[in-house]
Parts: C-alpha cells; structure tokens; sequence
C-alpha cells in the first residue's frame, strides 16, 4: 500500500517514517537480519542509540518529547517491516505510567531505562483475572518498617522475561469494592522472590508466568497514591490501546503487501491468480478496511495530541477493534488466497496469522471493546 498518503502529517513526521523505513530496508528486510525472536537485543540497542525508543517520552529524561502521532508512526513502520523490537510496546505503556505517577527516581530509573534500550513489564493479569482484572487476588501488605511484602501469582505478562523493572498491581486493601484497595509498585525484575517462567504459546515465548514469593519492597517503592491503582490503570487504557491499533495497522499493510506480491507472481490457469475477479475484488475491500483503520487510528493520535488532557475511552476503543480485527481478517485472506503455501513456514504468512489472532484478545479483547463502545453511548 502508498505509504506517502498521511497528507495530515507534518514534514518532520513523514521524514521520521521514511528514516525508519530506510533503517528496515538495512537492518532488518531478510528473515536472517530478524533472526527468529520477537524481541533482537542488538537491533534494540542500534534504534536506543538513534533516539528513537524515547519517541513520545520526556526530554529530561531522554526522550524526544514527541506525541501520539510520533510514536503511532514508529509502531506502524516497525510492524510494517516485522522488526523484531517486541520490548517496546510494553516499555512505552509502561513508561508512560511512571511518566504520569511516579516519582522523580522512579522516572529516572524506568523511563530514562527505557530511552537507554531496557525493556520495562506491567504485571496485572492473574489467573483467574483477566479481562475482569479488578478482581485480582496478588497481595501487597504493609510491614512494621513502612515497606511491603508482595505475594501471588500473575500470568501472561508479556516480557517479563526481557524486563529491567516491572510495574506490578497488587492488592493493598481487603474488604473494600474490587475496584478499590489496589496499588501499582515499581518492582526490579530480579528482586528475590521473583520466579519467572514462560508460557509456550503457537507464538513463541514472549508471555510469562511471574510469581512473587514474600517479595520484600521499600516503602517508596509505591507508584502514584497507595490504594488508587484502579483510576492510575484507567488514565493509561486509552494510549495502550491506540498504541496497539497502530501497531495493528503496519502489521496490516505488510499483510496486504505480501498477498499482493504473491498474487501477482502466481501463475494458474495461464494468468496471475490476481487478475481473477474473486481476488482482485477481495483485496480492493481489504485495501478500503485498511485505509480506514490508517484514518481511524492517526485521527485518534492527532485528537490526542490536540487535547492531551483528554481520555478519547471512546475513539481509542474503536481504533484497537477495527485494527486488530482489520489485521486479522487480512492473515486469514491473504493465506486463502496463498493456498497451501500460505500455511508454509517458507512464507511470512503464517506468523502474519498467529500474531494477527492474539491482537484481538490482549490488550482487552474485541469483545471488551465494543462492550466500552457500547456503553459510551448509555446501553
């Protein structure tokens, strides 16, 4: 697809993408340049000493001082070219929280860490709470010297396993409404007590299960305002999800990409199998869905930018659902109409279609979406 169509950014952006772009084409454009992990160490470290992990986080701390749209594009390009920088969207969720509530040295640590090339992990998903996540049981309680012993069980956590620090929700207070007694603490990943171990998924290894053994932490180790958790998560939703949407979208376009240059290379029945009407029509729909998942979710990051203060619950629902879902019925016709090769390992559209499907349940899954979407207009 065009990659030179968001008329609605300014020069600086559209020369930000295109540098991302040419750095792809270097760094990463063969399967063995990616190598075969989510997350390369060394392709992380190179983008760290650009300046371009700090995209949308503060200068004092490293960043570059950039907004939505900034970081909606490095997520759209780097997904777009299956760089293989899986740290970063938790990092930046992460970061951003510390960048809201934490303290001066917890800013300091997480997010100048992240600018640096560290990668950061939020902790809240349990067992038995998942897209009910107020209803979860860890505990943090408070000792005679002011600190906290944390104990209990998290599950899916995604690159814990890679984390310098995880942003841990625990529960801090009993008895009170689920929503209510739940704290956020800012947690080195190799503190004792920390056992973490990954979850074999059809994607690989990069969620984890993280328990927390009688994990002793200091008292400042609380981010934000003991027992406020609930509306600290709240406050960040909104960007977790466009952040996704946008990453959602460059995984689309490469999705879109690939199938067009399969279709127009194979030949059956004497001609390219794209010049079939079946095909052709079909991708001219999936060209029309993406194009309005690339209006959706750089509208919403432009919205942001232009009233920072405001949460968008909304609109940012809306991006993540049409993104997610956009991507994933684009895995599903580009391998119909690969055929058998599609579900070859010798082409990328296999691993299009796993990291496509679970892009609708993390994150708060499609349903979840249209349940906030629904609600927001009072059903």
């Amino acid at each position: 697809m065009a990659m030179d169509q968001d008329r609605s950014l300014t020069p600086e952006q559209r020369d930000f993408a295109g540098a991302l772009r040419d750095f792809a084409r270097r760094e990463c454009a063969t399967r063995e340049q990616r190598g075969g992990d989510a997350h390369s160490p060394g392709l992380y470290a190179r983008l760290a000493e650009l300046g371009w992990l700090g995209v949308c986080l503060p200068r004092e701390y490293g960043g570059a001082g950039g907004g939505m749209t900034d970081v909606c594009l490095f997520l759209r390009e780097t997904a777009r070219a299956l760089m293989p920088v899986g740290g970063f969207i938790t990092s930046v969720i992460t970061a951003k929280a510390y960048e809201r509530f934490g303290s001066e040295a917890q800013r300091k640590a997480a997010i100048g860490g992240a600018v640096a090339g560290r990668v950061l992990a939020v902790a809240m998903s349990e067992p038995d709470a998942g897209s009910d996540v107020a209803a979860l049981h860890c505990r943090a309680e408070r000792g005679a010297d002011g600190g906290w012993l944390v104990s209990g069980h998290k599950t899916w956590i995604s690159n814990a396993h890679l984390a310098e620090y995880i942003l841990l929700v625990a529960r801090t207070e009993a008895g009170r409404g689920k929503h209510e007694g739940l704290t956020m603490f800012h947690v080195p990943a190799a503190a004792e007590g920390i056992e973490i171990r990954g979850i074999p998924t059809m994607g690989g290894r990069d969620v984890n299960d993280v328990y927390f053994t009688d994990v002793r932490l200091p008292a400042d180790a609380v981010v934000g305002t003991v027992d406020r958790a609930w509306e600290q998560l709240m406050a960040g939703l909104n960007a977790e999800r466009l952040f996704l949407a946008a990453n959602m979208l460059g995984l689309a376009e490469r999705i879109f990409d690939d199938t067009v240059a399969y279709v127009k290379g194979r030949e059956q029945f004497g001609r390219p199998v794209g010049s079939f009407q079946a095909l052709r029509h079909r991708l001219a729909e999936l060209a029309t869905e993406i194009e309005c998942v690339r209006l959706l979710v750089f509208g919403v990051a432009a919205g942001c930018d232009a009233e920072p203060d405001r949460p968008f619950p909304r609109e940012a629902s809306m991006a993540k659902l049409k993104a997610t879902e956009t991507a994933k019925r684009a895995a599903l016709e580009g391998m119909q109409m690969m055929g058998g090769y599609g579900y070859a390992t010798e082409y990328e559209m296999e691993r299009h279609l796993r990291t496509a499907v679970v892009s609708t349940v993390y994150g708060g899954t499609s349903e979840i979406q249209r349940d906030i979407i629904g609600r927001s207009y009072g059903l």
